[in-house]
């Protein structure tokens, strides 16, 4: 019987656990609260895993090893992770060497992006793609590159860090990475709810999502679909400023990769052919024409899987 595989994806907020078998079909999956206090986050990992493993009757003999994505620059040949200060880890943490330690099986770690793009391409949305570029639109933006099949990491693990790409030069909202005008502050969802907050305070015409914020003192990326697709002038100005914005940025991230996918994924996603349809006109105004001849961007389709689908796709491949 083929070994198992446990894919793991860290977030600030939850951890999602599944074991996965060598096709990438899910056995099982569930997930636990993210312990922030750093110390506490592996350990805790661990116990959810061999808690799961009794309950199914199954062995540690029985699995293969273990993948992991992780938020922030990950340092790939060690697993080390470079600063993940939501998580309690302010300085550089041997974030493999922990998991190997302590569910006593060999481990691979990846950025978490990196890792959902691996999971699109074995089983999503960029299934058949060697050449994939991967952008998840939720509360930042996170990216994963795909070159021949393997993941563009870079020097030192901060390659694919799409959200970062600079798109107002000069005057842009400050950033969480410390920079002004990313892609980030624009098309994230909280990006998009800034900018819908703007445009009330800029603009005097009735409107949908005027009508909103007056209401509740809010205002959603999804509110500002929603409103569009009820013929809200003031809500489709924003999808075109955002679609401009990202169109731009995506266009120069392809003309250096030539892929033939971009899937978007994230919260955001879920706009559907709302967000896609002026993101290819823009795309394709702004990449080089042969690059966006054989591009197609699509929706993502694994979800909240993504990340332990590639996670698993990683420990079978590198574990090896």
């Amino acid at each position: 019987m083929e070994k198992l595989l446990i894919g793991i994806d860290l977030g600030g907020t939850t951890v999602k656990l599944a074991f996965i078998t060598q096709e990438g079909e899910i056995v099982t999956k569930w997930e636990i609260p993210t312990d922030k206090s750093g110390d506490k986050i592996i350990p805790e990992i661990a116990e959810a895993i061999k808690v799961k493993m009794n309950e199914l009757g199954l062995k540690i003999e029985q699995f293969a090893g273990a993948g992991m994505g992780a938020p922030g620059p990950v340092r790939f040949e060690d697993g080390v992770v470079y600063k993940a200060t939501n998580l309690g880890w302010k300085e550089m943490y041997p974030l493999k060497a922990e998991l190997e330690a302590y569910i006593g099986l060999p481990a691979v770690v990846d950025n978490d992006a990196n890792v959902a793009a691996i999971g699109e391409m074995w089983k999503g949305a960029g299934a058949g793609a060697k050449n994939l570029l991967c952008v998840t639109l939720g509360t930042g933006v996170g990216g994963g590159i795909i070159s021949n099949g393997e993941v563009v990491r870079g020097a030192n693990g901060a390659g694919g860090e799409i959200g970062h790409i600079t798109s107002i030069p000069e005057g842009g909202s400050l950033c969480g990475c410390g920079k002004t005008g990313c892609i980030e502050t624009i098309a994230s969802a909280t990006g998009i709810a800034r900018l819908a907050k703007e445009a009330i305070q800029a603009h005097n015409e009735p409107s949908l999502i005027r009508d909103q914020f007056e209401k509740t003192g809010e205002i959603t990326s999804k509110d500002v679909f929603e409103a569009a697709e009820k013929g809200d002038q003031l809500a489709k100005s924003i999808i075109e400023d955002v679609t401009y914005h990202l169109g731009l940025a995506l266009s120069h991230v392809a003309n250096g990769l030539n892929p033939e996918k971009i899937v978007v994924g994230g919260g955001v996603s879920k706009a559907g052919e709302q967000l896609l349809i002026p993101l290819r006109k823009q795309f394709t105004r702004f990449a080089f024409p042969r690059v966006a001849d054989v591009a197609e961007i699509t929706i993502a389709t694994l979800g909240n899987d993504a990340g332990v689908i590639g996670a698993a796709y990683l420990a079978k491949t590198k574990l090896s």
